[in-house]
């Protein structure tokens, strides 16, 4: 028996073919969680797909709180100064204003979910701060290669 699709107003499932893909400078970005695509109040949550060699260089969520969840591939996660390396299965939690970053060096794809909260937070819902000391030379400092 075929249940006639739901509205968006009452949208819980989001199948592959009704996610809203997003081409950011950073990632190809699958929105599963937004406003656009289920009536959420509180999460937002992003597949992201970062080529090699790519990175979403520092910045900042003064008004949310986020998890970043890798699921496949490496990421060279920061957070504040801190830097790890993290795989699949792992997460780094940010919180409201740090400083953070994830780029991907390696040579095959990173693919993370991204859950932030709260979905209607005031703005800025983010700020660059990639081209502020000490973010700007931090990863050269330390040997790493530049981000493209």
């Amino acid at each position: 028996m075929s249940t006639p699709k739901d509205p968006l107003t009452s949208r819980r499932f989001v199948t592959a073919a009704e996610k809203v893909d997003y081409l950011s400078p950073w990632t190809l970005e699958e929105w599963l969680c937004r406003g656009d695509v289920v009536p959420n109040e509180e999460l937002l949550m992003v597949r992201a797909n970062m080529e090699a060699g790519r990175c979403h260089p520092f910045h900042t969520h003064p008004t949310r709180e986020e998890i970043i969840y890798i699921l496949s591939g490496r990421a060279e996660q920061w957070i504040n100064g801190e830097c790890r390396i993290l795989g699949p299965g792992e997460m780094v939690l940010v919180r409201k204003g740090e400083v953070h970053g994830t780029y991907n060096p390696y040579r095959e794809r990173l693919v993370f979910l991204a859950i932030l909260s709260p979905a209607q937070a005031a703005e800025p819902g983010i700020v660059d701060v990639s081209g502020e000391e000490p973010w700007a030379t931090l990863r050269e400092r330390r040997g790493l290669p530049a981000c493209t």
